[in-house]
């Protein structure tokens, strides 16, 4: 099965195919509105602003799975989100990334990058504390905590996996040299 066979649900209830974005590099990232990495949406917005027009989405897909960090309905958590990050990439419906209801996307995103890349000390002590308070990761593959972001090119390959402590900013790289 490819990611462009598969169907999210918009924040209005409504499903959308992610074939729509053939040919485009998506950043996807499971998100919260009330965790230490919520700024984060800064620096996604910006990358959204500056390589949109290259062929970057952004796809932010709400969860409440780690700490009830992303309380709320959808239309709070977009307004939210707009309001303070003034954002306007993909906002969708709100979603699990672990367990028995995960979303089939990310069942396809662990299964294709199953490991978490971590290059620093200080990110893989950040890690191991994080992973210490996931209630909902299992399996070494699991998201590990909010904010875990996947990088897939325009033939639908996922490219990279990067935990939480990676802000947006630092994969700029990469998402340059698959536009």
């Amino acid at each position: 099965m490819s990611i462009y066979d598969l169907k999210v649900t918009k924040r209005d209830g409504s499903e959308f195919s992610l074939g729509e974005f053939k040919g485009k590099v998506m950043l996807i990232v499971n998100t919260a509105t009330g965790c230490g990495f919520t700024p984060q949406y800064e620096g996604l917005e910006k990358l959204y602003e500056q390589y949109h027009d290259k062929g970057l989405e952004v796809l932010d897909f709400p969860c409440n799975q780690f700490g009830a960090q992303a309380p709320g309905t959808d239309s709070e958590i977009h307004e939210f989100c707009t309001l303070k990050y003034n954002t306007k990439f993909d906002q969708f419906a709100k979603i699990e990334v672990n367990g028995d209801n995960e979303s089939p996307l990310y069942t396809l995103l662990k299964e294709a990058a199953p490991e978490d890349k971590i290059d620093s000390m200080k990110d893989k002590v950040t890690m191991k504390a994080i992973e210490k308070l996931s209630k909902t990761c299992k399996k070494p593959s699991d998201i590990k905590w909010n904010f875990t972001k996947f990088l897939v090119d325009k033939e639908g390959n996922v490219v990279g996996r990067y935990v939480p402590t990676v802000k947006p900013e630092d994969i700029e790289e990469d998402i340059k040299r698959y536009l």
